[in-house]
């Protein structure tokens, strides 16, 4: 079992057997990550982080869970000043892959259309997980130009087309689901799912009124993917 808590925006924790797994903390209103590491105090803990943008990355990081091991696994858009020379710490480019972390997880970091990188972590296990940062096809359709709506599609196409086409499945993802973007908002989680099978989706990165972004038959095959509205800090749900 994997059980996986939100915490803020694009923020969330993954609690394995052998590791937990922390994404972009931005901020932690119900304590979520501290419930997590007193509940499993023997556990390591590999910190992501997308890119550098405020609403995914927060550098008290580097002073969370020091009773456990930590390791930092980071887009290298993020500041180095912000950064302590002590901890253990990787830096990730778009194509470059990481072995033998905590939990034996490997990770391998992927393009965004937006700052940073988006993630792939195989557990020991085999299992994959997906955290898209911001990774999405971003274009506003009620306000944007049909040139900039088709240069927003053809950039999000060519990223997640790499990623489908070196994996045709995940078991988990967190990608963005942004109502603000007006009526496609759902464009980029609908194609992403078309292309990808997808067993447990969980939207992030939601604005406005979670039920739209939580109306999952508008834009998913629920017959193929369990969708989970994780819409207040500290929501969680076990998935085998």
């Amino acid at each position: 079992m994997i059980k996986v808590t939100y915490m803020d925006n694009s923020g969330f924790i993954l609690t394995l057997s052998d590791v937990i797994l922390v994404f972009d903390y931005y901020r932690d209103p119900a304590h979520a990550l501290h419930k997590a590491l007193e509940a499993n105090p023997q556990l390591p803990v590999v910190f992501f982080v997308s890119h550098h943008h405020h609403d995914h990355y927060n550098k008290c990081i580097f002073d969370l869970a020091q009773n456990h091991k930590r390791v930092y696994v980071l887009s290298n858009d993020v500041y180095g000043q912000d950064i302590p020379g002590a901890e253990r710490i990787a830096g990730m480019s778009a194509g470059d892959v990481l072995e033998n972390l905590p939990g034996d997880i490997k990770v391998k970091a992927y393009g965004s259309t937006d700052a940073g990188v988006s993630f792939l972590v195989t557990t020991s296990g085999g299992r994959k997980i997906f955290h898209a940062g911001d990774l999405n096809d971003w274009h506003w359709q009620d306000d944007s130009s049909e040139r900039e709506v088709r240069k927003a599609d053809e950039h999000f196409n060519v990223i997640l087309n790499r990623i489908a086409s070196e994996n045709p499945s995940f078991d988990i993802a967190m990608f963005p689901v942004d109502t603000r973007q007006g009526s496609d908002f759902e464009r980029g989680a609908r194609l992403f799912l078309e292309k990808i099978k997808v067993t447990e989706f969980f939207p992030m990165h939601i604005h406005g009124d979670f039920k739209d972004a939580c109306d999952f038959p508008a834009y998913v095959d629920e017959s193929v993917t369990a969708c989970h509205c994780l819409h207040n800090p500290g929501m969680s749900v076990e998935v085998d």
